[in-house]
């Protein structure tokens, strides 16, 4: 075989395959999607082993999706709260974190409000240890 064309032949494998795993990382996300007719504003809790935290506010648009996270989801569970603007309803648990009522990243979910915060229940989302992760939201 020339070897010109061997080397050329290697390199346009690996071209590929970094392509495809690039396009994989590139998709993995934890994502929610919003299923209702109103705009609704999205917060999510972590644990990342050691400590807990919460961060808001996404938002997605009727029939839209918000990234809540990008990359490789590196938690099995994950926590979210979502509240529909504009009327009432939301998406709410028994999981208290803290949240704002302007954008937020928040260390720790205890003594909220003697830090100047809400405290709002989330709900447990379980991603069975997979990369990526949608949920969908609706009425």
């Amino acid at each position: 075989m020339n070897r010109g064309f061997e080397t050329q032949m290697r390199l346009a494998i690996a071209v590929a395959l970094l392509t495809v795993l690039c396009a994989s990382a590139a998709r993995a996300e934890l994502r929610v999607c919003n299923k209702t007719r109103n705009m609704v504003a999205l917060a999510v809790g972590t644990f990342d082993g050691k400590d807990w935290s919460s961060r808001g506010w996404f938002y997605a648009a009727p029939k839209q999706c918000a990234v809540l996270i990008k990359g490789t989801l590196g938690s099995r569970y994950y926590y979210l709260h979502g509240v529909h603007l504009n009327v009432d309803g939301g998406w709410d648990g028994n999981r208290g974190f803290c949240v704002s009522t302007k954008n937020f990243a928040i260390n720790g979910r205890t003594d909220c409000e003697a830090r100047g915060y809400k405290r709002a229940g989330f709900f447990e989302i379980d991603t069975g240890e997979k990369e990526s992760w949608t949920t969908n939201l609706s009425d």
